[in-house]
């Protein structure tokens, strides 16, 4: 349907979206409204389709003489630019939402701890204005949490699959499919064990070795600047290490390197590496771990193979991935990830945390259990300090980010056609390329996907080659050493692939 907004028009979407942004930063005066006003404006010029190019020009004349006066303005321009737009582009509207959503939550996250009760007041305000709306007469307002967003569509199928995932030991999961349907989004369970409350639509998740596509990315990013060499020997950037000369930039994304895993490794029998289970590591899960600590403690070790001669999953390839960038740069992993990937798509919720302990709100939480002097114990493990794991699996983001990341990934916005054809093509008999596995699709096809866990949290992340069709969950549960969810986890993750990508046949 073609969309016709006059000049007047496009003005009340300015003044809806970056009027919301001004009024969380008013009413969140007594932390730093410049800096709610900024990230809120990043989010909001980051957006994409009709709404993005709009947004993009800042609107004149918003009166912020005082809190209610800018309030008078904005709130029915909200609920005048959703009318508009769901006249002439449901899909528009939707976008259009989302991205307000996006804005306000930006904002409110420089504020350290829970939003403030003003603020938390005026986001009920702004999203009850964007949902009147799309209320049907006589039906209830929707809920204004701004962890839930709007459903696209009912899929009865998808609720029922999450269910029985929660059904099969999972604390809670949460579900994202954008397809040619639209938008669906939907959780069961708990967010915390012992409570009631539904885990939160876009809540904060520990990703896990999703992590290593996000830093794959920026490695080819910087081979696209020139500042890094894909078969160039990784000796030449990190010599401090001894490296065998052999080893290049490709192997350690395609974890053909032969390097040992530093969370332990098989030769066919098991070598252990450092402790990340049992008590020992529920007791010091907040230790610090030095990323050249970690790549010191794997090359102690004998290498699995000749580099390039096999393949081998190791979290070693992509700490020194880490250091690579960071040498190269001369700036943090997090610094080149803001710069080339979480800025750009505006990425609000997606954290490099280094040796952060914590997971923002909202957020559903992880779980380990133990045993203690013959008695099972189980630990809520949301807070820990990554640094164990490292670029093998520490990012923090949620299935909105995931989304918009893999989507944009797949379809070019982020790296030139040759190097995102080198990301794609995997090592024979494996699937997996430089960061993603490359997997046939149960209908047909392909699928790009990288999932992860870490002790509690699980995140998945699967895409058609397009970016025209996304599946992106999180999954909080109670870990064990046994990893005793491992096999639930999946033949859930199966038949959810299956359904979305499959068009359901096994169902």
């Amino acid at each position: 349907m073609s969309v016709t907004l006059d000049e007047q028009n496009k003005l009340t979407l300015r003044i809806a979206a970056w009027g919301a942004v001004s009024l969380m930063s008013a009413a969140g005066a007594a932390g730093s409204p410049h800096k709610a006003a900024t990230e809120g404006s990043i989010a909001l010029t980051s957006a994409t389709g009709l709404v993005g190019h709009v947004l993009a020009k800042a609107p004149k004349g918003l009166n912020v003489k005082s809190t209610a006066a800018l309030a008078d303005q904005v709130l029915p321009a909200l609920t005048a630019a959703m009318t508009l737009l769901r006249e002439q582009a449901p899909a528009e509207a939707d976008n259009f939402r989302r991205t307000v959503i996006v804005a306000i939550e930006a904002a409110t996250r420089p504020q350290k701890g829970e939003a403030s009760p003003t603020m938390a007041e005026m986001a009920r305000k702004i999203t009850e204005a964007l949902d009147v709306a799309s209320a049907t007469p006589g039906a209830a307002t929707p809920d204004s949490s701004l962890a839930m967003p709007p459903a696209g569509q009912d899929r009865p199928e998808l609720q029922k699959l999450i269910q029985e995932m929660v059904d099969s030991g999972f604390v809670g999961v949460t579900l994202r499919v954008h397809d040619e349907r639209g938008e669906w989004v939907g959780s069961a369970g708990v967010r915390e064990l012992g409570q009631s409350e539904k885990p939160p639509a876009n809540g904060h998740f520990r990703i896990g070795s999703n992590t290593k596509t996000f830093t794959a990315t920026v490695v080819l990013q910087l081979v696209a600047e020139g500042e890094i060499g894909l078969d160039t020997a990784v000796d030449d950037y990190l010599p401090e290490f001894g490296l065998d000369r052999r080893i290049t930039v490709r192997m350690l994304l395609q974890h053909t390197s032969g390097v040992f895993n530093f969370t332990g490794d098989h030769y066919p029998e098991y070598v252990p590496g450092i402790v990340y289970q049992g008590r020992e590591w529920v007791e010091n899960r907040f230790r610090t771990y030095q990323p050249e600590e970690l790549v010191r403690l794997a090359l102690s070790k004998p290498a699995r193979f000749e580099p390039g001669t096999g393949w081998s999953y190791s979290n070693t390839n992509y700490v020194l991935a880490r250091l690579l960038v960071e040498k190269v740069t001369g700036r943090s992993l997090g610094e080149e990830t803001q710069r080339l990937i979480l800025g750009p798509l505006g990425l609000s919720g997606t954290v490099v945390p280094d040796t952060s302990t914590d997971v923002p709100e909202p957020h559903a939480h992880a779980y380990y259990r133990y045993e203690e002097d013959g008695q099972e114990k189980v630990a809520d493990v949301t807070r820990q300090n990554p640094s164990w794991i490292s670029t093998g699996g520490d990012m923090i983001s949620t299935t909105q980010d995931l989304h918009t990341f893999i989507s944009a990934l797949v379809g070019g916005r982020l790296l030139p056609a040759e190097l995102l054809a080198e990301m794609c093509t995997p090592y024979p008999e494996i699937g997996y390329g430089l960061g993603v596995f490359v997997q046939d699709a149960p209908g047909g096809g392909t699928v790009i996907t990288h999932n992860g866990g870490i002790t509690g949290h699980a995140a998945l992340m699967y895409s058609t080659p397009d970016g025209g069709r996304t599946l992106t969950a999180s999954l909080n549960y109670v870990d064990d050493a046994a990893l005793s969810m491992g096999e639930a986890f999946q033949k859930a993750t199966q038949r959810l692939v299956e359904e979305v990508f499959g068009g359901g046949e096994t169902l």
